[in-house]
């Protein structure tokens, strides 16, 4: 014989103040740990949006990083004339070879000061990332101390505004324009030509090459032509997407870590007064319990019929904290790359898979918090709790 589910829906309802307090704890653990799922995922969005799948990107095969690689001219040279890189119309090889580079920039309405990448550019570097956007002023002039900034960091440093200029490589820099680029990492960025910010810096070798091929599916092709010519030994190509993806990795898996560590605590509290709210409830109705008993509901019936009202409670828990989890995607914030040593702007990103875990996780706790309840529950002796009258 079964308890029906609007007996256990009336239960929990009853005692409406310890319900709500258990509610709110385990909600707020699963908010903790959906923010902190939603942060990782956020990054990864962010890096994987920056690259594409349709160019590649090459850099020396020890790099962990763009700011770590070194291609010196006429490797770059050669990579950027290899046969089997696509052309524009006028027969100029559809590659960009870059320069990155690390500044400091003062923060906005924060002491200190942060990272921000520097990347030297060539023509070609819009036509192969068309998500790059000049969403204010103009683009920069080639040839010129000028450069553009991401709208992520616009709006975070001093100095990162049109009309401003920003110091660095021992000169006076003129932002004269702000882009935007789908949310992806080279939002936090900005973008100057790469011949004058290689001379500001007095560097004489490029970070990478990022080029287009003329068939993007023919990677063993590719990496042939690096194998047979000795030049290129020290170097490789990648997807420029898989490359962003590797690079969010690290940063990501520090996150979930470190958020997990910080929810188990949280969840042993929340789990705790589950447990306490469940125990509460077999004692207040210890006579209820022997006259179901009484009229023939098994120990299993009265076991998951207690099991059910803790579900109830730390699903509706669940539901709170990640409703309240989803108003995250309106905000945005920065952290430290660990592949870059540079900020990076981000937004919180909700999935499928994140709303399940977190549903899980609650009902989890659920289950730990309601079960030696419930089978205290399940296990009172009928007469014994007849007497408690």
């Amino acid at each position: 014989m079964q308890i029906p589910l609007k007996y256990i829906l009336r239960s929990s309802s009853s005692r409406r103040l310890t319900t709500v307090i258990t509610i709110l704890g385990i909600g707020l653990v699963v908010f903790v740990f959906t923010a902190v799922l939603m942060m990782a995922n956020g990054v990864e969005k962010t890096l994987r949006s920056t690259g594409s799948d349709d160019n590649m990107i090459v850099i020396r095969k020890a790099a962990m990083s763009e700011i770590m690689s070194i291609l010196d001219r006429d490797a770059a040279s050669i990579i950027s004339n290899l046969p089997q890189v696509a052309s524009f119309a006028d027969g100029r090889p559809m590659s960009s070879k870059e320069a990155v580079v690390i500044i400091n920039l003062n923060k906005i309405g924060a002491p200190g000061i942060s990272n921000v990448i520097v990347r030297g550019v060539e023509q070609a570097a819009f036509p192969l990332r068309p998500q790059v956007k000049i969403v204010q002023g103009r683009m920069f002039r080639w040839g010129a101390r000028e450069v553009i900034v991401g709208a992520g960091i616009t709006h975070r440093f001093a100095g990162a505004q049109i009309g401003e200029k920003m110091k660095f490589g021992g000169d006076l820099w003129t932002v004269v324009g702000i882009f935007e680029a789908d949310g992806s990492g080279f939002e936090s960025e900005a973008w100057g030509d790469s011949n004058q910010i290689m001379d500001a810096f007095k560097r004489s070798s490029f970070s990478t090459v990022t080029m287009r091929l003329k068939q993007p599916d023919d990677l063993a092709e590719i990496a042939a032509a690096f194998e047979s010519d000795n030049r290129l030994q020290y170097f490789a190509a990648k997807r420029e997407k898989k490359f962003f993806e590797e690079q969010s990795e690290m940063m990501a898996k520090f996150i979930r870590i470190l958020g997990i560590f910080v929810t188990i605590i949280f969840s042993t509290g929340a789990t705790i007064g589950a447990m306490i709210t469940m125990y509460g409830a077999v004692a207040n109705r210890t006579v209820e319990i022997g006259t179901l008993r009484a009229l023939g509901f098994y120990r299993r019936s009265i076991l998951l019929a207690f099991l059910g009202e803790s579900f109830v409670l730390s699903l509706a828990g669940g539901m709170a904290g990640l409703g309240l989890a989803t108003l995250l995607q309106f905000f945005s914030i920065s952290t430290l790359n660990f592949g870059s040593f540079s900020e990076l702007a981000f937004s919180f990103a909700l999935s499928p898979s994140i709303i399940a875990t977190s549903l899980g996780f609650s009902l989890l706790m659920g289950l730990i918090g309601g079960f030696l309840p419930a089978l205290r529950a399940a296990r009172l002796n009928i007469i014994q709790a007849l007497r408690a009258v």
